[in-house]
């Protein structure tokens, strides 16, 4: 079955994962799995991102588009070279663990993560896009087990909604939380 959680006013992509986060902990469930609402993930690659959970070695799955056996289409230049190049090389380097992708939001959690207090997801500066890649540096700079796994990603026509993202503005708030965590600004 699928269960929706909607909120009343959009308040950000950070502000609705928190309260599918609150209600998966409220419910008990053990995996979360992350994927994007516009059609760009494709949902039969989800036992790909669950699987190395079950197995027992994972925490944390991101989906990588740039792995062997991932895709991606309809990306424009500049999106390609600030997701495949410019964040992962920041996001390693402040995380001093490579990754090949840090901006991609198919993914799954073991959602017994989301109850360690020194992740704190609630901060309110974490509304928007700046969730998930502060997740995503917490869990490796924690220790939990990381592993990334090849997933599609392709994104709709532009004539059809291709992105709400605003270069400048939202990429500032994807790379937030590399400089501030990597610069011990925030927790």
């Amino acid at each position: 079955s699928i269960i929706v959680v909607r909120s009343e006013t959009n308040h950000g992509i950070g502000a609705s994962m928190k309260n599918v986060f609150d209600y998966v902990l409220a419910h008990g469930y053990d995996i979360l799995v992350i994927q994007a609402g516009n059609d760009k993930d494709d949902p039969l690659q989800i036992p790909r991102l669950v699987a190395p959970i079950l197995a027992g070695d994972a925490d944390f799955v991101q989906g990588s588009r740039y792995l062997d056996g991932g895709a991606f289409a309809n990306m424009p230049a500049y999106r390609l070279v600030g997701t495949r190049v410019i964040h992962p090389l920041i996001f390693s380097l402040a995380a001093r663990h490579r990754v090949t992708e840090s901006t991609n939001g198919f993914r799954a959690i073991r959602t017994s993560l989301l109850r360690d207090p020194r992740i704190d997801w609630r901060q309110p500066w974490l509304d928007r896009y700046e969730l998930e890649p502060y997740l995503l540096f917490k869990a490796i700079t924690l220790g939990y087990r990381h592993r990334e796994v090849p997933v599609t990603k392709i994104y709709p026509p532009r004539e059809l909604g291709y992105s709400k993202m605003r270069p400048f503005i939202d990429w500032w708030s994807i790379l937030r939380p590399v400089v501030y965590l990597g610069l011990g600004l925030k927790k």
